[in-house]
């Protein structure tokens, strides 16, 4: 499998006409945007870029329809893609579907009508369902902030973590966090569980954590909506110790946290930003207008947001 990274600039255009697949004459494209609703800021997030790419690629593009499509849970998102192949006769879907396995099937069988099928982050079971992969750097997203967390601790000192939801994404975040810090023997992760990427499941967990460990340096709270917990936490305990609270995922609240240096605990943050909806979107409809297709694998950087760069990652008019 061809796999390729690429960061949010030039380069993502230029590797849309990299092919996995024989090129052929174009025709005018109906490209289907199948994502689950905004039920947490994350989700919001997806729906807000998605339909951007629509507005933006529409008016670009005169050769391009795009029909964005929502869906509450599993069952209803494999409704939706039935009725975009039948009824809006779609012949390219991106999908960022809401789950991985019972997705797979109804996946596989759009792209057995022909349609060109991009996945967006949460794989499917089986990649033969699929024509292309666009996906967020997970190793980057659990790196990144044990590498700033050790360099901050002077490699010394007590963490925390909050994990997401058990899944391969999520193992993989911790993972790579935990692997770092294996380095530093003077660091201790003290516990890690799981908050389910949820602001009041994180506020109970640091409760506990709060109760059990009299001295935490660094909380990984792993998730930005997370992370708004853990501070609730804090604060209500009146904790002094804890020097950095390091969320994911660079929502606008915590960009802009650090851009104003609000809030002492939060100095930097990890981009995973729901745009990649976007920029899955825009390579799919332009590589499909010229009749050609994407790499079989197409990783978006994860990069650490400080007060330098941070500017580059707030976008105030998303939900996220």
């Amino acid at each position: 499998m061809k796999r390729f990274t690429l960061g949010l600039s030039a380069g993502v255009l230029a590797l849309a006409t990299l092919i996995t697949s024989p090129a052929r004459a174009a025709d005018p494209v109906t490209l289907g945007v199948s994502i689950p609703t905004a039920d947490h800021g994350f989700t919001g997030g997806i729906v807000w870029w998605a339909n951007e790419a629509k507005k933006d690629l529409e008016k670009a593009h005169p050769g391009l329809k795009i029909i964005v499509k929502t869906a509450a849970n599993a069952p209803e998102q494999a409704n939706q893609l039935q009725d975009l192949v039948t009824v809006n006769k779609i012949n390219a879907l991106v999908i960022f579907p809401y789950e991985s396995a019972s997705l797979t099937q109804p996946v596989a069988q759009v792209k057995k009508k022909g349609v060109y099928v991009t996945v967006v982050d949460r794989g499917l079971t089986d990649t033969s369902a699929q024509d292309a992969y666009v996906a967020g750097d997970n190793t980057a997203f659990g790196k990144l902030p044990a590498e700033y967390i050790a360099k901050k601790l002077n490699g010394k000192g007590n963490v925390v973590a909050l994990r997401g939801i058990p899944t391969t994404l999520d193992n993989e975040r911790f993972d790579a966090f935990s692997g770092v810090l294996k380095a530093y023997p003077d660091i201790k992760i003290l516990d890690a569980k799981y908050a389910n990427w949820n602001r009041d499941d994180a506020f109970k967990v640091t409760q506990d954590y709060l109760t059990r460990f009299k001295n935490i340096d660094a909380i990984w709270a792993a998730d930005d909506d997370m992370a708004v917990g853990v501070l609730k936490a804090i604060d209500q305990a009146k904790r002094t110790d804890i020097k950095i609270v390091f969320g994911g995922a660079g929502s606008k609240g915590m960009v802009k946290t650090i851009l104003d240096d609000s809030n002492k605990l939060i100095q930097a943050d990890v981009s995973y930003s729901p745009k990649f909806i976007y920029d899955a979107v825009k390579l799919t409809a332009e590589a499909r207008l010229k009749g050609e297709g994407l790499p079989a694998t197409t990783i978006i950087p994860s990069v650490l947001i400080t007060k330098e760069n941070a500017k580059q990652f707030y976008f105030p008019n998303s939900p996220f």
